[in-house]
């Protein structure tokens, strides 16, 4: 597996190996070992999702703050645009984000740590999403981050036409929005 760190240390790009020949290809998706390895402590997922969005919709920015998820996604049809966001008080990439096209045709996996806000945009006519996660859904401790708040500043791909529920919609900004503590997600 190749691992290309992104502008957020925490945040990585994880690109499986593949064999192709003229039959097709093999990878493998996870290595439970492997993975532990490359983000160097254990980790235990406990729920695996999977969604399904048309193009132009945008999901997100999606946190929990309590039962703190962390996740790895991967797309398994079409593409879509994957932003990750700091939302640790106290961090030294606080309110940063890093984003990058994740495709069915590049395979590649993106680790989203605990105490990170995730979104994304589907960029082709059908994108599906599948992600692994640490803890469970639980919906009491679900939070938003507006997607287009100033003081984040995703530079989304487009922002004409898009189609975002009423939750994300009236996502949080940053500023006022329940958040991690550095200290207790390190």
């Amino acid at each position: 597996m190749r691992v290309t760190p992104t502008s957020l240390p925490e945040v990585l790009l994880l690109e499986p190996k593949l064999f192709e020949d003229e039959r097709g290809y093999f990878f493998e998706s996870f290595n439970n070992r492997v993975f532990e390895q490359t983000i160097g402590r254990p980790v235990q997922f406990v729920q695996d999702n999977c969604s399904r969005s048309v193009r132009q919709v945008l999901r997100g920015l999606h946190y929990q703050v309590r039962q703190s998820q962390a996740k790895l996604v991967r797309v398994t049809s079409g593409a879509v645009f994957d932003v990750a966001v700091d939302l640790r008080r106290g961090s030294p990439t606080f309110g940063q984000w890093t984003g990058f096209v994740l495709s069915a045709d590049d395979r590649r996996a993106v680790w989203i740590p605990e105490g990170f806000g995730h979104g994304f945009l589907a960029l082709t006519d059908l994108a599906d999403v599948a992600y692994k996660a640490t803890d469970y859904y639980a919906p009491q401790h679900e939070r938003t981050v507006l997607w287009n708040d100033p003081d984040i500043g995703v530079a989304w791909p487009s922002s004409d036409g898009l189609i975002i529920s009423a939750k994300d919609r009236a996502g949080t900004p940053l500023r006022d929005a329940e958040l991690f503590d550095f200290s207790v997600t390190t």
